[in-house]
């Protein structure tokens, strides 16, 4: 292990604007603490650095503020105006970088068409308060897509137009006519308040992990982001703990009881749902396809603008790179993919004739830790960590997935992209990141349940996720450089593997195995888990060899 003291001198000589790592490092282990939490990697200038220091120097931060001011400024739902004019604007990039629908040259741009679909647009929505003194108030209400209370209606929720509803709190006490004011999530009182006649549900429901670790309390103004069931005919909407409050308080006083008229105007207009995929065909191997994949439905702009804009400009600052002949054109071909999270996985998989080594989800990409509290992490996929996982490994606030000893499928893609943090890190001056065992729920489970190595890159846990206060002043554009930058400099390491990547790789997964089983031991878990990951080590070690000479690893799948 690389000294403390010699790693405070490595991070002391890179600057955030140098990129020229200190000539001492190379061929020396590099401790990841201090940065990234978790396995030490190997360093010697190979795998992700021939990418990750041109991706710096080519990333455009300017355009990258552009395109997250236009996406953040829409309510995105699959096929709707916001999804649309999202889709435009990442063609119209990709097209102006040489990207081409027709050209048979490297740089190929495909827009598939899927099979129409009813997209939501919500276009206004308001929630008031009638109080015993006939005063009304307004609580809640938008105008536009880029307004504050965007999240009031619920996706797929109808339009609507109600005046001087009474209220009830609890379902036991709701009367037909009435609407039902709760804390609970919709899909849980829809249909016992659907069958007693409810006006309306309104629900404050929010998250557990959203509440706000800064101690300014923010979270009591978040209006919740979610959905109901395509074809709900139940006016709903989500307010904020704080609305939630006063009404609760205005009932409480005495008198004559309030009431509450809400109103929701929705378009739904039938579309095709497109997937926009660009790639940079191989140089020697391009049968072989690497992914990477930003969903870009959901309004907020960690979730997932972020995502879309992060992903576009690694792809086009990688197309630079190639072009200017900073970086190789990797010999595998790597695809880049945008569309609705979960089916533009499945379309590409369905669409490519390329073998599908690897696939890389880019969602969450650039929440500010000092304002959101996340930070960068890495999902593996499903290993024994999953299973059991020992210190240091944990799970985040999401929660651990389901998974079983069938579902590990040893491969070293967390490997390459771990040494693409750290890489990052290095160059920038440091750089606070980690990483945990799958737990699921982002395009790289589309990938996983084909068979096919996938990992997730993304931020959490971010309090604002799924609410209203999912917007621009709580991303770091610099947070999400780095990140994309990583997501892409690995991905390009994979597409573009050489047998002199090897020693670090090997090296790296080495060290994982000492430090899994270490743990393993001090902490005295059960020795079979100790040969899982023995075994899992041992898989990796030759899918990393197959990958550096130019094999398919694992076979590679569809």
């Amino acid at each position: 292990m690389r000294s403390p003291g010699l790693l405070v001198a490595l991070l002391a000589s890179c600057s955030s604007t140098e990129f020229d790592i200190p000539p001492e490092v190379v061929g020396a282990p590099v401790t990841t603490m201090g940065y990234h939490e978790g396995p030490a990697v190997f360093y010697d200038g190979e795998g992700p650095t021939r990418f990750v220091l041109p991706l710096l120097e080519e990333w455009d931060a300017e355009a990258v503020e552009e395109d997250l001011v236009l996406i953040d400024g829409w309510h995105r739902e699959p096929a709707n105006d916001g999804y649309e004019v999202t889709i435009d604007l990442l063609i119209s990039r990709l097209e102006a970088a040489g990207f081409s629908t027709t050209a048979e040259g490297p740089l190929r741009l495909e827009i598939l068409e899927g099979p129409p679909v009813l997209s939501w647009t919500p276009r206004s929505g308001h929630i008031h308060l009638r109080t015993a003194s006939g005063r009304v108030e307004e609580l809640h209400g938008f105008k536009g897509p880029a307004d504050r209370d965007r999240t009031l209606i619920p996706t797929h929720a109808p339009s609507a137009s109600i005046v001087g509803a009474s209220i009830a709190l609890e379902l036991d006490e709701l009367d037909a006519g009435e609407v039902l004011l709760t804390e609970r999530p919709l899909r849980q009182v829809l249909g016992e308040a659907r069958e007693r006649g409810a006006a309306a549900v309104v629900s404050a429901h929010l998250f557990e992990f959203n509440v706000d670790p800064t101690g300014a309390r923010d979270h009591l103004d978040a209006i919740h982001y979610g959905g109901v069931p395509e074809g709900t005919e139940l006016p709903c909407f989500h307010v904020s703990p704080r609305t939630h409050a006063e009404v609760v308080g205005a009932m409480k006083r005495g008198g004559s009881a309030p009431s509450l008229d809400l109103a929701a105007r929705v378009d739904l207009v039938e579309r095709p749902l497109r997937t926009v995929i660009a790639t940079i065909v191989g140089d020697g191997q391009a049968e072989e396809v690497v992914a990477c994949v930003a969903h870009v439905q959901e309004p907020g702009a960690n979730d997932n603008a972020t995502g879309i804009a992060g992903l576009l400009e690694g792809a086009l600052a990688l197309a630079r790179s190639v072009e200017q002949g900073k970086a190789p054109r990797p010999a595998r071909t790597l695809s880049f993919v945008w569309g609705d999270e979960f089916g533009a996985s499945r379309t590409f998989l369905d669409h490519t004739e390329g073998t599908v080594i690897a696939g890389i989800s880019g969602d969450m990409l650039g929440a500010s830790r000092e304002r959101t509290g996340a930070i960068c992490l890495l999902e593996r996929s499903p290993d024994p960590g999953a299973l059991l996982p020992v210190e240091p490994d944990r799970h985040t606030a999401w929660g651990a997935g389901e998974v079983s000893e069938e579902d590990l499928l040893p491969n070293g893609l967390a490997v390459v992209m771990r040494c693409a943090l750290v890489d990052v890190g290095i160059a920038v001056g440091g750089w606070t990141t980690s990483e945990h065992p799958w737990e699921g729920g982002s395009d790289h489970d589309v990938f996983l349940g084909r068979g096919i190595p996938g990992v997730l890159l993304w931020h959490f846990t971010d309090f604002t996720y799924h609410t209203s206060l999912d917007r621009l002043d709580r991303v770091d554009t610099e947070e999400l450089r780095r990140t994309a930058v990583a997501l892409v400099g690995g991905a390009a390491a994979v597409a573009d593997a050489r047998t002199s990547d090897l020693k670090r790789y090997i090296e790296s997964a080495l060290r994982e195995r000492f430090e899994r089983q270490g743990a393993i031991s001090e902490f005295e878990v059960d020795e079979v888990y100790g040969e899982l990951w023995g075994d899992w080590s041992s898989g990796t070690r030759r899918w990393l060899a197959d990958l550096c000479n130019g094999l398919p690893p694992g076979g590679g799948a569809r």
